[in-house]
């Protein structure tokens, strides 16, 4: 088109050479400047659109799991740890609550029968016919009677009965206490797990934007989104944790005074016991001694 209008503009020159020459060379450069511009910005309009299109069309699949599968080979690691231990305090909460549930039931009967027993016979029979920690109690009255023999002081058998008692209830207690703080250390770590996996998927993601030179959403958001779904989980993994660890603490300390409280009546028995030996004693030594 520009060499047409040249060839032209040359032939309308040779026949008018004195008055059009200049007008007709002004002409032409207009035109040509005019022509060069318009394919300028032809070329910046559409030479966006080849990285808009590669950008929009970059598979990126923004659910859980796609990004999940879409993420750092260390990110997937703290993401799988963060949900074993997820597992891990769910599974706690159910067998300890079940143990838990069944062992108060349980000395909540035994309490209520020993405030109606008033022989320490009668109170290791009934200790003995319970299941668990009750005949563990009775064992321990029977075995440090069995000890002490018949000619050992009774004040010295109640003191030691009252030690064995004590020893028992401590152990029992930890025992019942066993794997609540896997729960506590589950709550304290997992956020600072999480925010770790979140750093680390930033920096990926910084890592990711000076490979592809550019700032655009399409490519920042992924690698974003991965590093605060591993925030995400570590939050929901640890608040969980921390509140069955308080209920859990709780709860033991409650059965740990229900030990107590069968442990006082058991005592409280035994005193008596103790006692009325100790006055059919004297009463013997009063008929024995007595003047014919």
């Amino acid at each position: 088109m520009i060499t047409i209008f040249l060839d032209f503009s040359f032939l309308f020159l040779k026949k008018h050479k004195c008055f059009f020459n200049v007008s007709a060379l002004g002409v032409a450069f207009l035109f040509l400047v005019s022509s060069a511009w318009g394919q300028s910005l032809s070329t910046e309009a559409v030479s966006p659109t080849p990285s808009v299109v590669g950008m929009a069309t970059l598979p990126h699949n923004l659910s859980p799991w796609g990004m999940f599968l879409d993420a750092d080979i260390i990110v997937k690691i703290i993401i799988l740890g963060l949900i074993f231990a997820s597992i891990a305090t769910w599974g706690i909460w159910i067998a300890k609550s079940l143990e838990l549930n069944v062992a108060q039931r349980e000395l909540h009967s035994i309490l209520i029968k020993l405030e109606g027993t008033h022989a320490l016979t009668k109170v290791i029979q009934l200790l003995h016919h319970a299941k668990g920690v009750p005949g563990l109690f009775a064992e321990a009255i029977e075995h440090e009677i069995y000890l002490s023999g018949d000619h050992s002081p009774l004040e010295g058998i109640k003191e030691r009965i009252s030690l064995r008692l004590d020893r028992l209830e401590v152990m029992v207690s930890r025992h019942m206490a066993k794997n609540i703080g896997i729960l506590a250390t589950i709550g304290a770590t997992a956020p600072f797990v999480g925010l770790f996996g979140t750093v680390w998927g930033i920096m990926n993601s910084f890592i990711g934007i000076s490979q592809s030179n550019t700032t655009n959403l399409a490519v920042v958001s992924p690698g974003i989104a991965e590093a605060l779904l591993v925030t995400a989980i570590g939050l929901i993994t640890a608040i969980p944790a921390v509140i069955i660890y308080n209920f859990f603490t709780r709860s033991i300390a409650h059965y740990r005074s229900l030990l107590t409280d069968i442990s006082s009546e058991i005592l409280q028995l035994v005193s008596r016991s103790i006692d009325h030996q100790q006055s059919l004693e004297i009463s013997k030594q009063q008929h024995y001694h007595r003047p014919l």
